[in-house]
C-alpha cells in the first residue's frame, strides 16, 4: 500500500511521459512480448523491461490480493474468472498490469482511491 504508492510517485513524477496507461505498463515490463509472424498474432511472457522494483511491488500486492481472496472464498468478478482459468502467478501479473493502469489514470486525473 503506502510503500508501493510512495515508490510509484517517486519514480513517476510526471505522468505526461506516458501517453496511455499501456505505455506505463510496458515501461514497467508488465505487458506481454509480441511474437508475430506471417499474420499470426502471438503474445509471449511479460517483457520484464523497466523498473524491477516497482514491478515487484505491484506483483507482491497482487499476490496478496489473490491469497486474501482464496481465504474469503471465490467470487464471480474479473479476478475470479481469471483465477478459474489461469495459474495464480499469471493472474497476479494480469492484476498487477491492471493496477498499474489504474494508478496511471489516478495520477493523470488527480482522483483519490475509492474502494468498491
Amino acid at each position: 500500500g503506502p510503500i508501493t504508492a510512495s515508490a510509484i510517485v517517486a519514480h513517476i513524477a510526471d505522468t505526461s511521459a506516458f501517453r496511455t496507461s499501456r505505455d506505463l505498463s510496458a515501461w514497467l515490463g508488465l505487458t506481454p512480448k509480441p511474437h508475430s509472424s506471417g499474420g499470426k498474432h502471438r503474445v509471449g511472457s511479460i517483457s520484464k523491461m523497466g523498473n524491477r522494483y516497482l514491478r515487484r511491488l505491484l506483483y507482491l500486492g497482487a499476490m496478496g490480493v489473490i491469497s486474501a481472496r482464496r481465504k474469503a472464498g471465490e467470487q464471480n468478478d474479473w479476478l475470479g474468472r481469471i483465477l478459474a482459468t489461469k495459474p495464480a502467478k499469471v493472474a497476479a501479473v494480469a492484476l498487477a498490469n491492471r493496477m498499474a493502469r489504474t494508478i496511471w489514470a489516478m495520477l493523470r486525473t488527480g482522483e483519490v482511491w475509492r474502494p468498491v
